[in-house]
């Protein structure tokens, strides 16, 4: 018997057993391939600012904490598991290819604006002085200075560790159920027929959060998306560049030296994993408009993945509607960014008993009840 089993070996999982382990609890964290999920693919942006929409003010004050206990956060992680964590704290620029673009960019930094948000307006030569990679083409942008971005690879292969170090035990097979005992849940079974009994079961799946049939209606759903990572781009790029290419999204995430990590396409397709010509084309076409130095890298992985949407693209923390079972999903494009206070927000939970007030808007009953 273990005090919490979480299902789960994402960035998220990890983090709450982590932070678990870390107030005296027995931990047991089921998955069969850990960190191969969303985990493997996201950029890592740490970008509120650039990333907000309005309607969202709940979901950007939860991101802005997370953010905040960002550098302590790698900090501890890389001192508890030993193993470096890439922070890049550069900032974000984000910037249009024509005046459609730029009147979407305006608008943006108009929002940002009235709330508070600290963004600086480029001209486009200021823009090209801050990435001189950048096409002379392109139209204007804006800095964001405190949007960072960190090697999610590298940052799961040290909460890892870490959670290791605390005395977390992992089960490496796959989950197939909820085991519900007493009206209760009771832990979880495996494919291979083994349950891991728990007093609590934290359910942190992403995207296959709805798939196991004891957990009922759960407003989480798979939203696909293809992307590339790429070599060869040392000094390509100081920072992460957002860009807008007639009206369509594209990024570029410099990582680990000379790594480069363009995405990413938004597809409602359920769990399907095909790479296709077409998502690729797209990718590297609108990539290679606003960087024309992409052109020369090397090509080094495709690979489709699976966002943890909900309807509000806000997560769902805290107790659902079966004693027992704890959400920690549905974190739709901020899995990366919301990881701390995920991890502080639901160990608190587990610790004491009481969820914290700014996890509060983020209930599942806000689905009405479902």
């Amino acid at each position: 018997m273990t005090d919490v089993a979480v299902a789960g070996g994402g960035l998220i999982g990890l983090s709450v057993a982590w932070r678990a382990a870390q107030r005296g609890l027995s931990v047991s964290v089921v998955d069969d391939a850990p960190g191969s999920g969303a985990s493997s693919a996201a950029a890592g942006m740490l970008a509120p600012v650039t990333e907000v929409s309005y309607g969202e003010e709940a979901l950007l004050r939860l991101c802005l904490a997370s953010l905040e206990r960002y550098p302590a956060f790698v900090a501890e992680v890389e001192r508890a598991g030993g193993v470096p964590v890439e922070l890049r704290t550069v900032g974000t620029l984000v910037v249009g290819f024509d005046e459609d673009d730029m009147r979407q960019l305006d608008a943006l930094h108009r929002y940002q604006q009235e709330l508070g948000l600290s963004a600086e307006r480029l001209t486009p030569r200021e823009t090209r002085r801050r990435e001189p990679s950048l096409t002379p083409r392109v139209r204007g942008g804006l800095a964001v200075s405190g949007d960072h971005s960190v090697d999610g690879r590298a940052l799961h292969a040290a909460l890892s560790t870490a959670a290791a170090a605390a005395g977390v035990r992992f089960v490496r097979e796959r989950i197939a159920d909820v085991e519900v005992s007493g009206g209760r849940a009771a832990g979880l079974w495996t494919t291979a027929g083994t349950l891991v009994p728990a007093d609590v079961v934290v359910l942190a799946m992403g995207a296959w959060s709805a798939t196991l049939p004891s957990v009922g209606a759960l407003p989480v759903r798979p939203v696909k998306g293809q992307i590339l990572r790429m070599a060869g781009a040392a000094d390509l790029l100081e920072g992460t560049v957002r860009a807008l290419v007639r009206g369509r999204h594209v990024y570029l995430v410099p990582y680990a030296g000379d790594g480069l990590i363009v995405g990413a396409t938004v597809e409602d397709r359920g769990f399907d994993a095909a790479v296709t010509a077409g998502g690729v084309h797209d990718l590297l076409h609108d990539a290679i408009e606003v960087v024309p130095g992409v052109t020369e890298l090397e090509l080094v992985e495709t690979l489709a993945r699976w966002r943890p949407g909900t309807a509000d693209n806000a997560p769902v923390l805290g107790p659902s509607e079966l004693p027992g079972l704890v959400l920690a999903t549905g974190h739709h494009r901020n899995g990366v960014l919301l990881t701390p206070i995920t991890g502080d927000l639901i160990g608190e939970l587990l610790g004491t008993g009481t969820l914290p007030e700014l996890a509060a808007p983020f209930s599942v009953d806000r689905f009405g009840g479902r």
